[in-house]
């Protein structure tokens, strides 16, 4: 059982597919895949993919897509979108898939929807085929029309009204919010959704973005009290010099995200070997500030405390390591930490 000593009673899994220097983008998204067998058998509880496109650092371009693969190696987790960027698509669309999901693997998919574009400009244009459909403020219209595909209660004279989602008699998977501001948090409490607070992206922001979800909620026919749990970034190691190490790829990743200059994930012989300025150190001590860094004990300290200031009782763990084992001893040691309950036998990563 969880430690009862914290207040985090779920941990689960963020996964960006990171490419790895001097990988390809192929084995990023294999890596996924052991990856998410690997926390399955370890007591996470989610496991959720990201949409980014246009980058060489990020192989999760379609999260529809590897949710159905890792739910088809898996067996406990609860698999879903972290999340779909909801303008680079049509609410139909969104529906449909996550129906056919829902379908395939009933009870474990999760359906998180981002308003974030997860791309620069030129490929948001491509994406929604137009400049002006980047321009256009109307994601609310957008969750509007999405939530009224899965309840099929469009008003009689609405164009949608005879269109229906199919596969049809399909439960209506979770749907969660995901944001880093107060705008999110104030849609998903208006709406009655869930909500993922994405701590890992902007970290001042958490505390008074969950109050006022928490403030404004309404509950809805899906959802009668509010849930929120929020995405981090950590690290950790058998010690907190060894996760110190680790981090170093992680820190001139987020150094080199600032400066535009993205690439595959550094090893760590390239980020130890990199010649830092002083205001590139500088900068990797104020980015620190979304990052958890340390040994097990010295983690279930810091994300206890954080959990407890943020009110949740879950955090989902988004992790940049250069090597794949380390990057599955990392997940390993926060269960231990935490006691969760394993699911099954190691599957080994």
């Amino acid at each position: 059982m969880p430690d009862n000593s914290t207040p985090i009673r779920r941990l689960s899994v963020l996964d960006v597919s990171p490419v790895l220097s001097g990988e390809s983008a192929a084995a990023a998204l294999h890596h996924t895949l052991g990856l998410a067998r690997f926390v399955d058998g370890l007591g996470f509880h989610r496991y959720w993919l990201a949409e980014h496109h246009n980058t060489a650092l990020i192989a999760s371009s379609s999260p529809e897509v590897m949710i159905g693969h890792v739910a088809s190696v898996t067996k406990h987790l609860r698999v879903g979108s972290g999340g779909i960027m909801l303008p680079n698509h049509t609410p139909l669309q969104v529906a449909e898939a996550f129906r056919t999901l829902e379908a395939l693997h009933p009870g474990r998919i999760d359906l998180g929807i981002g308003r974030a574009p997860g791309t620069d400009t030129r490929t948001a244009v491509a994406l929604r085929r137009s400049r002006e459909a980047v321009g256009a403020d109307d994601f609310p219209e957008q969750m509007g029309d999405l939530l009224t595909f899965f309840n099929g209660e469009f008003p009689e004279d609405h164009p949608f009204r005879r269109i229906t989602a199919i596969p049809e008699g399909v439960s209506t998977p979770p749907i969660w919010l995901l944001g880093s501001s107060d705008f999110s948090a104030a849609l998903a409490a208006d709406l009655g959704l869930g909500f993922a607070f994405a701590h890992h992206i902007n970290p001042e922001p958490v505390l008074d973005a969950l109050r006022i979800y928490r403030e404004r909620f309404q509950p809805a026919a899906t959802l009668s009290e509010p849930q929120a749990f929020v995405a981090v970034s950590a690290i950790c190691g058998e010690t907190d010099e060894r996760a110190e190490l680790l981090a170093r790829s992680a820190d001139l990743t987020l150094l080199r995200f600032q400066q535009r200059r993205i690439g595959p994930l550094p090893s760590l012989q390239e980020a130890t070997e990199y010649l830092y300025s002083p205001f590139e150190r500088d900068q990797i001590r104020y980015n620190r500030a979304r990052l958890f860094v340390g040994s097990p004990q010295t983690l279930k300290a810091k994300l206890s405390h954080f959990a407890e200031q943020a009110g949740v009782e879950e955090l989902m763990v988004t992790t940049l390591i250069h090597d794949h084992a380390d990057r599955c001893r990392s997940y390993q040691l926060l269960a231990e930490a935490f006691g969760l309950p394993p699911a099954a036998a190691d599957s080994g990563c």
